[in-house]
């Protein structure tokens, strides 16, 4: 019967995960919260819309531009067109047909500087999708 000898046995070395697993998890999570501390602050900015004190002198009439039909919104978010008061769904409705009898002819949507400014793009991205590139944001005269 032959013993093995432990005299001259190489050991081999073990590596320990553990330990360094545990270090990386905790680094982690100390990244993970300090960023979500650092994005808890609002997402959005405030965006004023341009007043009458930012005009320039514009003419009134220009004959080389084509006509256009002026949506205009007031700070309560009611749309008025020459005068006239509509609601968002005949809005809708009489845009495209408006724009299909006049092809020329564009609308452009003209906010009160005191409406917030996402009503405005949210009313503009929805009169784009019936109107397409024919639907501006007009900015200046009111």
């Amino acid at each position: 019967m032959r013993f093995k000898s432990t005299r001259f046995a190489a050991s081999i070395p073990t590596i320990n995960l553990t330990p360094m697993l545990n270090v990386v998890m905790v680094v982690l999570a100390f990244f993970v919260l300090v960023s979500l501390t650092l994005t808890s602050e609002p997402t959005s900015v405030d965006v004023a819309l341009p007043g009458k004190e930012d005009e320039e002198a514009i003419p009134t009439v220009n004959p080389d531009l084509p006509e256009f039909l002026a949506v205009r919104v007031d700070p309560e978010g009611k749309i008025s067109i020459d005068g006239q008061y509509y609601t968002q769904e005949q809005l809708l409705q009489d845009v495209p047909a408006y724009l299909q009898n006049n092809p020329e002819n564009s609308v452009y949507v003209i906010p009160d500087p005191g409406m917030p400014y996402e009503n405005v793009m949210q009313l503009l991205v929805e009169l784009r999708e019936v109107g397409g590139d024919r639907v501006s944001l007009a900015v200046g005269n009111n």
